[in-house]
């Protein structure tokens, strides 16, 4: 393959955006590979997938936990946060025909939800089904007592 330094040399133009392209296009196969080098997905720093939704009577959060078995997943709560861990491994092993395979993988997420005031933390409440994780945290009733309808005008 031609350098853009060798390009250039020898026209004595310069042609890097067609390098520059080329290095883009390959970078993005590159990523698109990458993704079948990872058997569960792609967890970045951010963890998987959490939505939060804060309803009239409580928190809601769900995590999409896709390959994990809720003996993986650990759920814990304080005053001011909820934290979610998770790990999944796989191995894999497989002979046939002169060969031998054998995997293994590992990834692990941790996440530290932040609560508002008002959860009432004796009656939270976490179900796992099909790969969705979702805990409930109802809002006390001193929290709800304080909310007031405000209308809203126009002009």
């Amino acid at each position: 393959m031609t350098t853009a330094r060798e390009a250039e040399s020898r026209s004595g133009t310069k042609k890097i955006p067609f390098f520059s392209l080329q290095r883009d296009v390959n970078r993005i196969f590159e990523d698109f590979w990458k993704r079948f080098d990872q058997p569960f997905g792609r967890w970045d720093a951010g963890g998987p997938r959490t939505d939060i939704a804060e309803t009239e009577s409580a928190v809601e959060v769900s995590v999409e936990l896709p390959g994990l078995d809720q003996k993986d997943v650990n759920v814990s709560l304080t005053d001011s946060a909820l934290t979610i861990k998770g790990e999944r491994r796989s191995d894999r092993e497989e002979s046939d025909k002169g060969y031998h395979l054998a995997e293994r993988s590992y990834g692990s997420f941790y996440r530290s939800i932040p609560l508002p005031s008002g959860v009432d933390t004796d009656q939270v409440n976490a179900e796992f089904k099909n790969g969705v994780l979702t805990v409930t945290l109802p809002k006390t009733q001193e929290a709800l007592s304080r909310v007031k309808k405000i209308e809203v005008k126009g002009n």
